[in-house]
């Protein structure tokens, strides 16, 4: 028989970890002094303590561990339990092999530029909601006013709580010199009749959501869709729907006050003000 400190040696488990399996039922002493409570072990107790320590490196918890070394647990309910644990491994593995490639990336592009990125790239899940919604062609990117202003008419008619800030969806699958599909939104409280061609839906939300934060003007927001890009692709995603433009900080223009279709913050005017998230739903490759 050993004592506890000599068992702990031998197995080369601590004493306070095998006193822990004594107290869950794990593992208990092959005897207990009556009088002084120490503990004693056996030597054909290290067999089970072994295996034990097996199962605790793949990583099962104590309680699962305990129903394993049961004797009565049929064999297609120990299969189940290692299956369970065979997929979290794969899970955690893909997952930090995605991050192994968003690190691979981010190291070809300091050695690229010589130094850190200037927009960070970040993944996130979007929910659904509620938006009022004018979609429609209009000749190039800048010239959404008109649509806006339809949409600040309709919020001030039906006097809208507005529910986030506003934001507008891209249909087209590439860049357009002219004639581009394009819908603003505006988040809303709760449904709203529709009116005109304003439309009341559920915007969909994404899974896997690729953020890019631009702050500056919309001249130079072309900055944060190529580095945006650079980054999806090098990170081993592809783009599975519209991407979104989200208006966190916004100027004031003439179809209508900035707060009151939907903007988080708006400024008077200086450029170096906006802030705008560039999004693109993503799934990995």
């Amino acid at each position: 028989m050993f004592k506890i400190g000599e068992f702990s040696k031998l197995s080369q488990v601590s004493v306070k970890t095998l006193r822990y399996y004594d107290e869950i039922g794990l593992l208990k002493p092959a005897r207990v002094d009556r009088f002084t409570g120490y503990r004693y072990y056996s030597a054909d107790q290290l067999p089970r303590l072994n295996r034990i320590l097996a199962l605790k490196d793949l990583r099962l918890s104590l309680e699962q561990i305990g129903r394993l070394l049961d004797d009565d647990l049929p064999a297609a309910q120990i299969r189940g339990m290692l299956r369970l644990k065979h997929a979290e491994i794969e899970q955690r593995l893909e997952e930090e092999g995605a991050r192994l490639a968003r690190v691979e990336a981010r190291l070809r592009q300091i050695e690229q530029e010589g130094k850190m990125p200037a927009y960070e790239v970040v993944l996130k899940r979007v929910e659904p909601q509620t938006v009022v919604a004018i979609r429609d062609t209009v000749p190039t990117y800048g010239d959404q006013g008109p649509l806006w202003g339809e949409l600040a008419g309709y919020l001030a008619r039906h006097g809208a709580r507005v529910a986030g800030p506003s934001l507008t969806i891209y249909y087209d699958t590439e860049y357009r010199e002219r004639d581009v599909d394009v819908e603003t939104a505006t988040p809303v409280a709760a449904p709203l009749p529709e009116d005109g061609r304003v439309r009341v839906r559920e915007l969909p939300g994404a899974e896997t959501m690729a953020c890019v934060v631009h702050q500056g003007s919309y001249d130079t927001i072309g900055q944060a869709y190529t580095a945006l890009m650079a980054w999806i692709e090098a990170s081993g995603y592809r783009i599975v729907g519209p991407n979104r433009e989200v208006y966190l900080r916004c100027p004031d223009n003439d179809y209508g006050d900035a707060e009151a279709i939907g903007y988080s913050d708006h400024v008077a005017g200086d450029p170096a003000e906006y802030v705008t998230e560039v999004q693109f739903p993503v799934e990995k490759v």
